[in-house]
């Protein structure tokens, strides 16, 4: 049988995303066994990657904006050419 990996959604498919959603590390395996770390949070029940990237981009929006509520997150390119703009909405 075929090695099937979780599949795990990105924060860019959410319409919205509450900037005090928990964010948590979740541990998966590889195709080979070989455990790997990725941040998480979960909405309806499913987990959505969070890039580093994204965290970060956020951090300095809420030093600015502390009273953000809501985000949206938009991606573009693929790989490692992978970009990520945050969207600050209320």
């Amino acid at each position: 049988m075929a090695y099937e990996p979780p599949q795990t959604k990105n924060i860019a498919d959410l319409e919205v995303v509450r900037t005090d959603a928990e964010v948590v590390d979740k541990e998966y395996q590889d195709s080979e066994g070989k455990t790997f770390t990725i941040k998480v949070i979960t909405v309806n029940h499913e987990d959505y990657r969070v890039p580093v990237s994204v965290l970060k981009s956020l951090k300095a929006i809420l030093e600015e904006k502390p009273t953000l509520k809501t985000f949206k997150v938009t991606k573009s390119g693929e790989g490692l050419k992978t970009t990520y703009t945050i969207i600050p909405l209320e």
